[in-house]
């Protein structure tokens, strides 16, 4: 199973893929590692980040994301713009879309001693956790 996890960021889904076959975890290296939104108000700029997601989707045969929390509410709380994002990602049509809170993510890195791979880019962990969290 192809599994897209992903951190929304101020104006970036950060991403990372994996293949989840018989509880053995391989990352896919891939170009996009992350998508951009320019102008959130802007509708051809929202219409190319929901055409970013799909075409990501469609190239990779993506089965599910997965994506990263982030607190409605209060200091750390997410800004408009992700859960603009979000929201876009969830309306992609093609793949269902589940959600992980920081504390799983905290737990299965405690608990596994997760070992990122080497081409993962720092930016990266917290979707390359999202999505091995959600392959189990």
């Amino acid at each position: 199973m192809i599994i897209c996890g992903i951190e929304l960021k101020a104006n970036n889904a950060l991403i990372a893929l994996i293949n989840s076959e018989n509880n053995n975890i391989e990352y896919i290296e891939h170009k996009q590692k992350k998508i951009s939104i320019e102008d959130d108000e802007n509708m051809e700029h929202i219409l190319k980040f929901s055409n970013h997601i799909k075409e990501l989707i469609t190239t990779y045969n993506i089965e599910k994301i997965a994506i990263k929390k982030r607190a409605k509410k209060g200091n750390f709380a997410g800004g408009a713009v992700t859960f603009k994002l979000e929201a876009i990602i969830q309306l992609n049509g093609i793949s269902p879309v589940e959600f992980v809170s920081s504390q799983a993510l905290n737990k299965l890195q405690k608990k596994d001693e997760i070992k990122f791979p080497s081409k993962l880019n720092k930016y990266q962990e917290q979707a390359y956790l999202a999505a091995v969290f959600c392959s189990s």
